[in-house]
């Protein structure tokens, strides 16, 4: 009998900043998957918490803290997941953040931690990641990227660059390491319903953003994670170095008019 679709079992799988939003969501479907599911995360309580929620629906997670913003500490991380468990499969970094400043007011430090949580780390991860896929033969290396990559939004072209050098990374790692049976790929996600939104989940900020997505709705983290439970199975062998937008259609139109003249929004 076939296997059904996106079968994980028996893989093992890290997901930074899994403890809730996407993260969290891409968790729950690589546990409903099959895949023991590691959850790293700043605070444990929040990855505790889900972890238990997976229990009692009979699926496998377990949480690790680590510092997203210290090599070492991301490569401590992945090699005891990788002993604890005796492989290590899928790597999704999707632990990332943007202190937001216009370019009049962005200093060192806010372009450093912005690079850092996004870029920096991603490669880290990666790094330490690809010799513990060599040695299984079988390696999905994840990113969580933004549509940021390639449209601006004002105070945040820190954060643009930050999501071009990582699709930029994910295009360079993919090529070589495309014959150690290890694939790199991202998505771009727009705008997604999720916590930390501030003024922008105010009911009346989100209804004006709505009106400029074809789709008429913002998605949610969970259209990010079927895209991620794709790219991390084996369905999705011959796919590498590539980057799915998840944005219900927002960097289509050249401009909001254009969605305004076809809909009246």
């Amino acid at each position: 009998m076939q296997a059904p679709p996106f079968n994980l079992d028996g893989r093992v799988a890290i997901v930074t900043g899994g403890g809730r939003g996407i993260g969290a969501a891409i968790v729950k479907r690589l546990a409903q998957a099959g895949a023991t599911v590691v959850i790293a995360n700043r605070t444990l309580d929040v990855a505790e918490a889900l972890a238990r929620e997976l229990a009692a629906d009979g699926r496998t997670a377990h949480c690790v803290p680590f510092d997203r913003l210290d090599r070492g500490s991301l490569r401590a991380m992945v090699d005891d997941v990788a002993t604890r468990y005796g492989r290590l499969d899928i790597v999704v970094h999707n632990a990332g953040g943007c202190p937001w400043a216009s370019l009049d007011e962005l200093d060192e430090a806010k372009l450093d931690e912005t690079l850092a949580l996004n870029l920096n780390a991603s490669i880290w991860l990666a790094q330490a990641a690809v010799p513990h896929m060599r040695a299984v033969g079988f390696g999905r290396i994840l990113v969580t990227s933004s549509v940021s990559a390639r449209v601006a939004m004002g105070g945040g072209a820190h954060y643009s660059a930050a999501k071009a050098g990582v699709n930029a990374f994910i295009r360079g790692a993919a090529f070589e390491l495309a014959r150690d049976g290890i694939t790199v790929n991202g998505v771009e996600a727009g705008f997604i319903e999720k916590p930390g939104r501030g003024t922008m989940s105010a009911p009346e900020n989100k209804a004006k953003l709505e009106r400029f997505i074809p789709m008429g709705h913002m998605g949610s983290a969970d259209d990010i994670a079927c895209a991620m439970l794709y790219l991390a199975s084996t369905e999705a062998k011959y796919v590498t170095g590539q980057t799915i937008v998840v944005d219900g259609g927002s960097t289509l139109p050249e401009t909001g008019f254009a969605v305004e003249r076809q809909w009246g929004a």
